[in-house]
């Protein structure tokens, strides 16, 4: 059986590029230019990186939507949930930038907003473009955003309504520094805090009742 190369398809070309040109100098005997088109090329695969995950099985709990620091958790109200609480994910460079479902679910409805590129983790990023997947799970309704930041501006979502998603099961990501919203009823029992750094698809951020 052959082993998924951990790497986000959306990656392959920001890597293949500069690692042929990286290449083609080298061969051509310009081992010193070939070097920032290689290094280049590694940082690609390093943000683009899209590790497997071992899902766990936690009856009624909801998993991290995203890799990142927890910037905030708070009460909102969110159009699909109702009154809700709002766990917000920092995405810096340097973590996975993929994607994951925060609970097994049909998706509902898919909402792309136009908006700005302000800093993902100010308090203005609320205006930023952004993509909310709205999944109608078995006892209970979640919202997840994804939000673009100021480098990020290419957010890729690959469901749209009637899909099915597993819990951890992965359905976009966006590119270079962003943020993730994740919005549930407000009676669940919420399990992290701000300053804490969560794993999308493992960590176990709410427990729904």
């Amino acid at each position: 059986m052959a082993t998924k190369l951990p790497i986000a398809r959306e990656g392959w070309p920001f890597i293949a590029v500069p690692g042929a040109i990286a290449l083609g100098l080298a061969l051509l005997g310009h081992r010193r230019l070939a070097l920032p088109f290689a290094a280049a090329a590694a940082a690609s695969a390093g943000f683009f990186r899209d590790p497997e995950r071992a899902i766990p099985l936690v009856a009624n709990g909801v998993l991290s939507p995203a890799d990142g620091k927890v910037i905030s958790v708070e009460d909102a109200v969110d159009p699909f949930v109702g009154p809700s609480v709002r766990v917000a994910i920092f995405l810096s460079p340097l973590d996975v930038h993929v994607n994951r479902a925060p609970i097994g679910g049909v998706v509902t409805d898919v909402i792309y907003t136009p908006g700005a590129f302000k800093p993902a983790y100010d308090k203005d990023a609320d205006a930023n473009e952004r993509c909310a997947v709205r999944l109608q799970g078995e006892h209970a309704r979640v919202t997840a955003v994804q939000i673009a930041g100021v480098v990020a501006r290419r957010i890729v979502c690959r469901v749209a309504a009637g899909d099915k998603l597993a819990p951890g099961e992965r359905y976009g990501m966006i590119r270079f520094g962003s943020r993730t919203d994740c919005y549930m009823p407000r009676s669940t029992e919420i399990t992290v805090r701000a300053g804490e750094h969560v794993r999308g698809g493992q960590t176990v951020i709410g427990v729904l009742k």
